[in-house]
C-alpha cells in the first residue's frame, strides 16, 4: 500500500510541468508557484539552490500561504515566504537611482555600495541588470535631462548649467555634444545653428537616408519615398542647417548601408541618441540583442527592471530614429510573431530572415 501511495505520488509529480522547472531551478518560475518537500517539511522557490528532492516527496502550492497552510515551514536558504530577490534588487536600485537623482554631485560606485551594503562590483552587476546602464551612465543620463530642461528654463546657459548640478561650465561644455548633440546654446535655440550632414541612398530594403551631427550618426530612416524621408528628417531637425549631397558623406552612407545588409558585421560609427532617460535605457537594452535572435517587448521590460512597462517599451522602439543600429526590429511578440515595425513589417522580416541566415 505505502509503495503504491509513492508511486503515484512520484507519477504526479514527474507529469506535472512544475517539476521540469524545479530541476532547472528555473528563477523566471519564482513566485508563479513554490513545492515543499515531505521529508524535511519545508516549502521553496522553484529556483532553490538546495539539494533537489525525491519527487515522491513534492508537492505544489500556488502561494507561500498555502504552502504554510499544509503545515510547511519557509526554507532558511531560499526564503520563500520573503520579497524574491529580483524584486529586492529592483526596490535596492530604486532607492539608489533617488540617491543619484537628489545628490549634488553624483555619488561613486563606492560610496553607492557602501549605502546598499554590496561590494562594488556585485552592485555594480546588480545596477546594470535592473537599469540596463552602469551606475555612472545612469547618473550622466539623469544630468543630461536636468541640462536639457534647465536650458529651456534659464535665462542663461551658466545658470541653467549650475542647476543641473555642473560644478564647473567646463566640465560641461567639454561634453556638450555627447549631451545635447549640439552646442548648448544651439540647443536653446532650437538647434538652430547645427550642422547636420545627410544623404539619401538605396539599398535591398529601399530607400534610406542617413545623417549625422557632430555628436555622431543621429538618424537612418528607411521607406519608398526618398522626399518623405527629407521631409521626416527637416520635421525632427526644424531649426538645424541640413547639408546634403556632401560627397565625403557618401562613404558614411556607404558604410551604413552595408551594415544594412549584413547586420552582423557590425556598425564602428558613433551613434547620437536622444531620448528620455527610458527610452534610453530601453535602446542599450536592445543593442545587447544578439544578432540572429530576438526578443519579445515583455522580456525587454524585464530586463531593463520594468516589467510593467511593456506599452512603454513598444512606444520607446516606435520613437527609435536609428534603423537598424538600435535593432528594435529584433522585438516581437511573446508568442513570437512580428508586431508593427515602423519601417513596415516586410522590412523587419527581411531583416530578420537575414541575420538567421548568417
Amino acid at each position: 500500500m505505502t509503495n503504491t501511495i509513492a508511486e503515484r505520488r512520484t507519477s504526479a509529480t514527474l507529469s506535472d510541468p512544475r517539476w521540469a522547472a524545479v530541476l532547472v531551478r528555473d528563477a523566471a518560475a519564482d513566485g508563479q508557484f513554490f513545492y515543499s518537500v515531505r521529508s524535511t517539511g519545508v516549502y521553496c522557490r522553484p529556483s532553490c539552490s538546495a539539494r533537489r528532492p525525491r519527487p515522491e516527496n513534492v508537492a505544489f502550492h500556488l502561494t507561500a500561504a498555502d504552502a504554510e497552510r499544509a503545515g510547511f515551514r519557509p526554507c532558511k536558504r531560499c526564503r520563500p515566504n520573503q520579497p524574491a530577490l529580483s524584486g529586492q534588487h529592483a526596490s535596492l536600485v530604486a532607492s539608489l537611482c533617488r540617491l543619484i537623482e537628489q545628490a549634488d554631485c553624483p555619488p561613486s560606485l563606492t560610496e553607492l555600495a557602501g549605502h546598499a551594503g554590496l561590494s562594488a562590483s556585485h552592485l555594480h552587476r546588480v545596477f546594470k541588470t535592473v537599469t540596463g546602464l552602469t551606475p555612472r551612465a545612469y547618473a550622466a543620463a539623469h544630468r543630461a535631462r536636468r541640462v536639457r530642461t534647465e536650458l529651456e528654463r534659464r535665462v542663461t546657459v551658466t545658470d541653467a548649467l549650475y542647476e543641473a548640478g555642473y560644478g564647473s561650465s567646463s566640465r560641461f561644455y567639454d561634453n556638450a555634444g555627447e549631451v545635447l548633440g549640439m552646442t548648448p546654446t544651439a540647443y536653446r535655440k532650437g538647434g538652430a545653428g547645427t550642422t547636420i550632414r545627410f544623404a539619401i541612398g538605396q539599398c535591398s530594403l529601399g530607400a534610406i537616408l542617413v545623417a549625422a551631427s557632430v555628436g555622431g550618426i543621429c538618424a537612418i530612416l528607411l521607406g519608398d519615398d526618398p522626399e518623405a524621408l527629407a521631409h521626416d528628417l527637416q520635421d525632427r531637425f526644424a531649426h538645424a542647417d541640413l547639408i546634403g549631397g556632401d560627397a565625403d558623406f557618401e562613404r558614411t552612407v556607404a558604410t551604413v548601408i552595408g551594415f544594412v545588409e549584413a547586420p552582423r558585421l557590425g556598425l564602428d560609427l558613433p551613434l547620437e541618441l536622444r531620448g528620455t532617460l527610458f527610452q534610453q535605457r530601453v535602446w542599450q537594452a536592445l543593442r545587447e540583442i544578439p544578432a540572429g535572435t530576438t526578443m519579445s517587448y515583455a522580456e525587454v521590460a524585464e530586463r531593463i527592471g520594468a516589467p510593467k512597462a511593456v506599452r512603454a517599451v513598444a512606444g520607446a522602439c516606435a520613437a527609435n530614429a536609428l534603423a537598424v543600429a538600435i535593432p528594435c526590429h529584433r522585438v516581437v511578440r511573446t508568442d513570437g510573431s512580428l508586431s508593427g515595425y515602423r519601417w513596415g513589417v516586410e522590412r523587419k522580416r527581411a531583416l530578420l530572415a537575414r541575420e538567421a541566415a548568417g
